[in-house]
């Protein structure tokens, strides 16, 4: 079963500097993403793993959950102790935080 959280206990972890994991396209991640998190859009997830922490929590993220928990599975199946942010950044946004908008940096 998929680990989630609502947006309230993201919001903790994420001040704490919690691993953040964006898994939109890239056009969604410029509109708007959480400051600090790294974009793996969907497509990309299964080879990206390798770049990700095994020592602590990765926070998934998507626009409301769905893919969120999608790629959250993945990443659990894979040894990485993730975690699913239930309604996204459509949660994120509604609950007040600001959002970074533009491109990924490489």
């Amino acid at each position: 079963m998929v680990r989630e959280v609502d947006v309230r206990a993201f919001a903790a972890a994420h001040r704490d500097g919690a691993h953040v994991v964006d898994v939109r396209e890239p056009h969604e991640y410029a509109a708007g993403h959480v400051p600090g998190a790294a974009m793996i859009p969907m497509g990309f997830v299964h080879t990206r793993m390798r770049d990700l922490p095994r020592s602590e929590p990765v926070y998934v993220i998507c626009a409301s959950g769905n893919r969120s928990r999608t790629a959250a599975s993945w990443m659990d199946s894979a040894g990485i102790t993730a975690v699913s942010v239930a309604g996204g950044t459509s949660a994120w946004q509604s609950t007040g935080p600001p959002l970074v908008t533009g491109a990924a940096r490489s």
